[in-house]
């Protein structure tokens, strides 16, 4: 992912996040808060093939916290387009972020997903997510309160 893709993954985070059932947040930042907020080296765009490049979906990581005990741990967004979705796209951009994650030494991969989210939470399981528990009434989205479910996958390749 790459600055170039910046109208293209914003306007699919934009797409995801007006189902209302995404993410808390209810507008895509700019270009530069998103990618000040993004680990550089383990973010990835899917495009179509042969002379369809248009950006189908994306996958970025943020640390979870700046405290160096906790620099193995990663939460993770991924968003497909509309138009690609059911395609594979969100497991090859799982499959992306899980290779460079483990070869830089992350160990843990995890993500909130809402509960309703049946299409996220099954994808995540396919790819070894394991759900760690529900968090009850963690924030409110348009007002009202919502669940998430937390997930992580842990690295089998790192002690």
């Amino acid at each position: 992912m790459t600055a170039a893709d910046a109208a293209e993954v914003l306007a699919i985070y934009q797409a995801g996040l007006d189902t209302g059932l995404a993410s808390f947040e209810t507008v895509a930042p700019d270009w530069a808060t998103f990618d000040a907020g993004r680990l550089p080296r383990h973010r990835w765009v899917a495009t179509g093939a042969g002379d369809d490049d248009r950006v189908l979906g994306w996958i970025a990581v943020t640390p979870v916290s700046t405290r160096p005990v906790y620099a193995g741990v990663v939460e993770h967004s991924v968003y497909v387009a509309e138009s690609a979705r059911g395609l594979g796209v969100g497991r090859l951009l799982l499959d992306a972020a899980i290779g460079s994650t483990e070869a830089a030494g992350i160990w843990t991969i995890q993500s909130g997903v809402f509960p309703e989210n049946a299409t996220s939470l099954a994808l995540h399981a396919h790819a070894g997510f394991r759900t760690v528990g529900t968090r009850h009434r963690i924030a409110r989205r348009d007002g009202q309160w919502r669940d998430v479910v937390l997930l992580e996958r842990r690295s089998p390749l790192i002690d």
